[in-house]
């Protein structure tokens, strides 16, 4: 089976496992595992931070940061299809009490002005006493239902200058920061720093099985601590999973760009067939997200998966697929020759 539902699905490899099952370990809960503390300095590194903090999903360390940063009551502004809004079962709501904001976007990414105007100002006729106070600024980076779209540097520093100038926080949502950094040649700490918080990922695209973390300053880093701990995020021998991401860090970075590679050549493929829809230009990392008008998406996906394909339908006539460490060119090219036998099923 070629599974390109998305680069979470991957399995550890050989060298990855060894790794694993030499780990030294300690209690993370009482802050002694050596191969979690070696992780978190090595992110916090990597990000031009002066501390992390490891967390079992991305999910914890998106909510961790919105409760370190906010209040219940509180707004913070997004876009409308960011992973935060659309991805994490409402617990910005349920879990943080705070309201989400969306910026209007094209793919994901947004501006200064944006963020500008949907800051209201108070004036003696209209103090907003009635509206939710403006904290955070939340940036994703690559941007998931963008297409994996990757934010212009230039659009960072214009949003966050904008932010800083109205008193907002920042936070970037970098689960796949590392595919951003390999697809434009910004290095991560350079996209991290006008952030005041950060979270990346180390099983989305570098294969590692499980794991996140959250980087910011020492004192934002103290206080995320005790919110990892409220949210059951405390582990205990947990260098066995740390070690596998800094193996991934050690040696799964850069060949990300093998994986923008085959996103390229399978959108460039499937633009070659009738009854479906794509623009390989915007193609910059490694999803790749299509229309379907030969049948329904859940049709089209159905019909790959019985020839071998795996891919996800994300709605009525849209279809998502990931590139990641499993997929060799040979079966990058293969997908391609799957869908195509189930385009024309489907148009038969």
């Amino acid at each position: 089976m070629i599974d390109l539902r998305s680069d979470t699905v991957t399995r550890p490899t050989a060298e990855m496992r060894l790794a694993i099952a030499s780990a030294e370990v300690g209690d993370d809960v009482y802050g002694d595992d050596p191969t979690v503390l070696a992780l978190e300095r090595r992110t916090a590194d990597l990000l031009g931070k002066e501390a992390a903090i490891y967390m079992p999903t991305g999910t914890m360390t998106n909510q961790v940061a919105l409760r370190t940063h906010t209040e219940a009551g509180d707004e913070v502004l997004t876009d409308s299809q960011a992973h935060v809004s659309q991805a994490e079962s409402g617990a910005p709501a349920a879990i943080n009490g705070v309201m989400l904001r969306y910026l209007p976007s094209q793919r994901g990414i947004f501006g200064g002005d944006d963020v500008r105007r949907a800051i209201f100002s108070p004036h003696k006729f209209n103090p907003k006493t009635l509206g939710s106070p403006t904290r955070l600024v939340w940036i994703e980076n690559t941007h998931n239902a963008g297409g994996g779209s990757v934010w212009p540097i230039e659009r960072i520093e214009e949003v966050t200058n904008t932010a800083r100038e109205m008193g907002l926080a920042l936070h970037l949502d970098g689960a796949r920061l590392w595919h951003a950094s390999i697809a434009s040649g910004v290095t991560e700490a350079e996209y991290a720093n006008p952030f005041d918080s950060v979270s990346v990922c180390f099983s989305k695209g570098l294969g590692a099985p499980v794991g996140s973390a959250l980087a910011g300053s020492a004192k934002f880093i103290a206080r995320a601590r005790r919110f990892k701990a409220m949210f059951g995020g405390g582990f205990r021998q947990a260098g066995i999973i740390a070690a596998g991401a800094i193996y991934a860090l050690d040696h799964h970075r850069l060949r990300l760009a093998d994986d923008h590679r085959h996103a390229k050549e399978f959108a460039e493929g499937l633009l070659q067939l009738p009854g479906i829809e794509i623009d390989p230009t915007v193609v910059e990392t490694n999803i790749v997200r299509f229309r379907v008008t030969a049948s329904s998406a859940s049709q089209l996906v159905e019909s790959c998966y019985e020839k071998g394909l795996y891919m996800l339908p994300t709605g009525p006539d849209s279809v998502r697929a990931i590139m990641h460490l499993d997929i060799s060119d040979q079966q990058a090219q293969e997908a391609v020759k799957i869908v195509a036998s189930a385009v024309n099923n489907c148009l038969s």
